[in-house]
This record gives C-alpha cells, sequence and structure tokens, in this order.
C-alpha cells in the first residue's frame, strides 16, 4: 500500500513498549507524527528518540502525539528506552510499536526493498486529528531527521487550516504570509486581512501572520 497526502491513514492495533494499542484510540483527537527507525540500539535512532522525548513540551503545545516505530520486540523497545534515557539525557515519554510481523511497516510503505528488504527507512508521517495524512517525509537509513523542521510544518499546517493564508519558503512561526491566488474580492480581501497586505507583484501578496 502507497499512502499519498490526503489519504486517511490506516488504523492498526499492534504491540508497543506500552502495551497492545490501537492507533486510532491511542491517537484520539491529536496531531500525530508517527516515525519509523531502522533497528533498536542503533546510534542515529538512539539521538532521533532522544530529541523527540525532549520536545514533548512544544509537541504537547501544539496538540500533537508522537509515536516511532521498529520491526523489534517489545521487550528490545523497554531495554532500548533505557540506554536513550541514559545517554540523551531524557525521559521517552512516548510509544514504540514493535512492528515484528511488519504489517504496520507494509500499510504505511516504510519497507524500501532497495535500502533493506528487513528494516524500515526513516519515514516520517504527520497525521491530523481527523486521521488524514498531511506530510510524508522520507529519509535514508544514514540520516538523521531534522525535528526543528517538524514542528515548523506542523506550525504551518495548523495556520493555514485556520486562515486563508499560504506559507512560503523559509517560513517560521511569526513570520508574514501569503495571500493565495483565490482570494480576489476587495471585500473579501479587506475581511480577512484586516492587518493590510503589501502587493509584490499581482500573484504575490504577503500579509502578517493573522494570528499574530
Amino acid at each position: 500500500m502507497t499512502l499519498r497526502l490526503g489519504d486517511v491513514a490506516p488504523n492498526f492495533t499492534q504491540e508497543s513498549s506500552i502495551g497492545k494499542l490501537n492507533f486510532y484510540d491511542w491517537a484520539g483527537d491529536s496531531w500525530v507524527v508517527l516515525f519509523s527507525h531502522p533497528a533498536d540500539f542503533t546510534p542515529v535512532c538512539t539521538t532521533e528518540l532522544g530529541l523527540t522525548a525532549k520536545l514533548k513540551p512544544e509537541f504537547d503545545r501544539r496538540h500533537v502525539k508522537a509515536i516511532a516505530l521498529s520491526v523489534d520486540s517489545p521487550e528490545q523497545h523497554v531495554e532500548w528506552i533505557k540506554d536513550i534515557e541514559e545517554t540523551q539525557h531524557t525521559v521517552v515519554g512516548f510509544p514504540i510499536i514493535a512492528d515484528q510481523d511488519k504489517s504496520v511497516s507494509e500499510l504505511f510503505d516504510m519497507i524500501h526493498p532497495n535500502q533493506s528488504q528487513t528494516v524500515t527507512v526513516r519515514s516520517l508521517f504527520i497525521i491530523d486529528p481527523k486521521k488524514v495524512v498531511r506530510l510524508i517525509i522520507t529519509y535514508p537509513l544514514s540520516t538523521g531527521r531534522n525535528f526543528d523542521e517538524i514542528l515548523r510544518v506542523i506550525d504551518a499546517l495548523q495556520l493555514t487550516d485556520g486562515y486563508t493564508v499560504a506559507t512560503p519558503g523559509n517560513w517560521k512561526d511569526g513570520d508574514d504570509v501569503i495571500i493565495p491566488l483565490s482570494v480576489k474580492d476587495p471585500e473579501e480581501l479587506q475581511r480577512k486581512y484586516p492587518k493590510g497586505f503589501k502587493e509584490v507583484k499581482t500573484y504575490l501578496r504577503v500579509t502578517p501572520q493573522p494570528n499574530k
């Protein structure tokens, strides 16, 4: 199965570091960051999960839950978490799915045979409260993810869900945003963008971030 943006993320029930877990029940009405890693007790993954744990306050502020996955066993996950907490000086407050039968990996297309026949690549999905897939990023096995970028994208998605705006390249929370081309009526422009806007080109109009 290949997931695409706008698809509904499939539900699953699988063992994890916190016991058997039903994905939809666990997610509730939160945003979710679901990410896979190749294997437990590996160096890059250890740093990634430590960073994710340290970012919990930032995820909480955005109403986001994090959940990791590998094809190792629940027992291995629990032992590995001890190493993560020791070496990364944090507390892992999120579950790790134990996808030993690779059923979840196959649902989310996390195994890329030209990279490895047996382990998951570094796939990451941002899923909204309606269980819709909003972002997919896949990294090679050797490259750790940039979680600052994940937070930035979540900020952009939540902003554009609430307001009729788009975000420019390298946008960060607080920067000016772009008015979509679909908004043309002068009264609608005045109503939706009371802070005003600058027309750089007829197709490029920028306005202050509306919720700041």
